[in-house]
C-alpha cells in the first residue's frame, strides 16, 4: 500500500510539470481522479448552472461515485504516466 502512496504523491507533484498543459476534459479526469482518491466520494450539492467550473467539477467528482480511493490512485498515476 505504501508503495502506491508513494506513486500517488509522485504522480501528484509530476503533474505541475508535464511537457503541455492537458486539455480541459483531461483535466477535469485529473481532477476528479485526485478528489475520489484523496477523499473519497462526491459530498454537498451540485452548484448551480452559472458556476460553470465548479459544477464541471463536481460533475466530474460525482462520476467516479463509489471508485475505491486506491484505484482512484491508480488511475490517476496511469494518466499522468501518459500525459509524460
Amino acid at each position: 500500500m505504501s508503495d502506491l502512496n508513494t506513486a500517488f504523491e509522485q504522480a501528484a507533484a509530476d503533474s505541475k510539470n508535464l511537457p503541455e498543459k492537458p486539455d480541459n476534459p483531461t483535466l477535469l479526469k485529473i481532477y476528479s481522479l485526485y478528489k475520489q482518491a484523496t477523499a473519497g466520494d462526491v459530498q454537498g450539492e451540485r452548484p448551480g448552472m452559472t458556476a460553470f467550473v465548479e459544477r464541471a467539477k463536481w460533475d466530474a467528482w460525482a462520476g467516479l461515485k463509489g471508485t475505491a480511493p486506491e484505484a482512484a490512485k491508480q488511475q490517476y498515476i496511469d494518466l499522468i504516466e501518459s500525459l509524460k
